[in-house]
Protein backbone atom coordinates (compact mmCIF):
# COMPACT_ATOMS: atom_id res chain seq x y z
CA UNK A 1 0.00 0.00 0.00
CA UNK A 2 1.33 3.40 -0.95
CA UNK A 3 -0.12 6.22 1.16
CA UNK A 4 -1.27 9.03 -1.11
CA UNK A 5 -1.47 12.36 0.68
CA UNK A 6 -0.52 15.83 -0.46
CA UNK A 7 0.86 17.08 -3.71
CA UNK A 8 2.88 14.66 -5.87
CA UNK A 9 1.53 11.66 -3.93
CA UNK A 10 0.72 9.68 -7.08
CA UNK A 11 4.20 10.19 -8.51
CA UNK A 12 7.34 8.20 -7.73
CA UNK A 13 9.34 9.42 -4.73
CA UNK A 14 11.02 12.77 -5.31
CA UNK A 15 14.80 12.96 -5.47
CA UNK A 16 16.66 15.44 -3.30
CA UNK A 17 17.17 17.69 -6.34
CA UNK A 18 13.42 17.66 -7.05
CA UNK A 19 12.67 18.41 -3.38
CA UNK A 20 15.15 21.28 -3.50
CA UNK A 21 13.46 22.65 -6.63
CA UNK A 22 10.04 22.53 -4.92
CA UNK A 23 11.45 24.28 -1.85
CA UNK A 24 12.91 26.96 -4.12
CA UNK A 25 9.45 27.39 -5.66
CA UNK A 26 8.03 27.93 -2.15
CA UNK A 27 10.74 30.45 -1.29
CA UNK A 28 10.15 32.32 -4.57
CA UNK A 29 6.48 32.71 -3.59
CA UNK A 30 7.35 33.94 -0.08
CA UNK A 31 5.96 30.89 1.70
CA UNK A 32 7.38 29.70 5.04
CA UNK A 33 8.56 26.08 4.91
CA UNK A 34 8.33 23.51 7.70
CA UNK A 35 9.23 19.84 8.09
CA UNK A 36 6.98 17.34 9.91
CA UNK A 37 7.00 13.60 10.67
CA UNK A 38 4.62 10.90 11.93
CA UNK A 39 4.13 7.17 12.23
CA UNK A 40 0.35 7.45 11.77
CA UNK A 41 -0.48 8.81 8.29
CA UNK A 42 -4.25 8.40 8.67
CA UNK A 43 -5.97 10.96 6.38
CA UNK A 44 -7.60 12.67 9.37
CA UNK A 45 -4.31 12.89 11.25
CA UNK A 46 -3.22 16.16 9.72
CA UNK A 47 -1.35 17.34 12.84
CA UNK A 48 2.03 15.68 12.47
CA UNK A 49 4.99 16.28 14.82
CA UNK A 50 7.00 19.33 13.82
CA UNK A 51 10.71 19.07 13.19
CA UNK A 52 11.72 22.39 14.70
CA UNK A 53 9.86 25.60 13.97
CA UNK A 54 8.69 26.75 10.53
CA UNK A 55 11.55 28.42 8.68
CA UNK A 56 9.95 31.82 8.12
CA UNK A 57 13.04 33.75 7.05
CA UNK A 58 15.00 30.92 5.41
CA UNK A 59 15.85 31.77 1.80
CA UNK A 60 18.34 28.97 1.08
CA UNK A 61 16.76 25.73 -0.21
CA UNK A 62 19.94 23.79 0.65
CA UNK A 63 19.52 24.69 4.35
CA UNK A 64 15.91 23.48 4.29
CA UNK A 65 16.98 20.28 2.54
CA UNK A 66 19.55 19.81 5.32
CA UNK A 67 16.70 19.93 7.87
CA UNK A 68 14.77 17.37 5.79
CA UNK A 69 17.84 15.11 5.82
CA UNK A 70 18.26 15.50 9.59
CA UNK A 71 14.60 14.63 10.14
CA UNK A 72 14.92 11.57 7.88
CA UNK A 73 17.97 10.36 9.79
CA UNK A 74 16.32 10.86 13.20
CA UNK A 75 13.07 9.17 12.08
CA UNK A 76 14.08 6.40 9.65
CA UNK A 77 10.82 4.42 9.79
CA UNK A 78 8.37 7.33 9.76
CA UNK A 79 6.71 9.53 7.20
CA UNK A 80 8.34 12.93 6.63
CA UNK A 81 6.69 15.77 4.76
CA UNK A 82 7.42 19.34 3.75
CA UNK A 83 4.76 22.02 4.17
CA UNK A 84 4.70 25.54 2.76
CA UNK A 85 2.55 28.19 4.44
CA UNK A 86 1.14 31.20 2.62
CA UNK A 87 0.45 34.13 4.96
CA UNK A 88 -0.81 36.60 2.34
CA UNK A 89 -4.43 36.19 3.48
CA UNK A 90 -3.49 37.09 7.05
CA UNK A 91 -3.76 33.53 8.33
CA UNK A 92 -1.78 30.32 8.08
CA UNK A 93 -2.82 28.61 4.87
CA UNK A 94 -1.09 25.50 3.56
CA UNK A 95 -0.14 26.28 -0.01
CA UNK A 96 1.87 23.12 -0.68
CA UNK A 97 2.43 19.87 1.21
CA UNK A 98 4.24 16.74 0.04
CA UNK A 99 5.74 13.58 1.51
CA UNK A 100 9.53 13.27 1.16
CA UNK A 101 10.17 10.05 3.12
CA UNK A 102 8.22 6.86 3.79
CA UNK A 103 8.82 3.71 5.82
CA UNK A 104 10.17 0.81 3.80
CA UNK A 105 6.96 -1.15 4.49
CA UNK A 106 3.55 0.57 4.44
CA UNK A 107 0.94 -1.81 5.89
CA UNK A 108 -2.11 0.13 4.67
CA UNK A 109 -5.65 0.58 5.94
CA UNK A 110 -8.82 -1.46 6.33
CA UNK A 111 -12.38 -0.30 6.04
CA UNK A 112 -14.41 -0.91 9.19
CA UNK A 113 -18.17 -1.09 9.00
CA UNK A 114 -20.29 -0.02 11.97
CA UNK A 115 -23.98 -0.65 12.25
CA UNK A 116 -25.96 2.13 13.88
CA UNK A 117 -29.57 2.76 14.83
CA UNK A 118 -32.28 2.32 12.18
CA UNK A 119 -30.01 -0.02 10.23
CA UNK A 120 -27.70 2.82 9.23
CA UNK A 121 -24.19 1.86 8.23
CA UNK A 122 -21.12 3.96 8.95
CA UNK A 123 -17.64 3.34 7.64
CA UNK A 124 -14.26 4.37 8.95
CA UNK A 125 -10.64 3.74 8.00
CA UNK A 126 -8.33 1.92 10.40
CA UNK A 127 -4.57 1.94 9.85
CA UNK A 128 -2.99 -1.47 10.32
CA UNK A 129 0.02 0.33 11.76
CA UNK A 130 -2.13 1.67 14.63
CA UNK A 131 -2.46 -1.90 15.95
CA UNK A 132 1.10 -1.54 17.26
CA UNK A 133 2.28 1.03 19.83
CA UNK A 134 3.58 4.41 18.69
CA UNK A 135 7.27 4.31 17.80
CA UNK A 136 7.05 0.61 16.92
CA UNK A 137 4.55 0.72 14.07
CA UNK A 138 6.80 0.15 11.08
CA UNK A 139 9.37 -2.28 12.41
CA UNK A 140 9.47 -5.67 10.69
Amino acid sequence: MYVTQGTFSYLPALTDEQIKAQVQYCIDHGWAVSVEYTDDPHPRNFLWDMWGLPMFEMRDPAAILLEVTRCREANPEKYVRVNAYDSTLGRQTTALSFIVERPEHEPGFRLERQESHDRQLRYTLHAYSADRPAGDRYRP
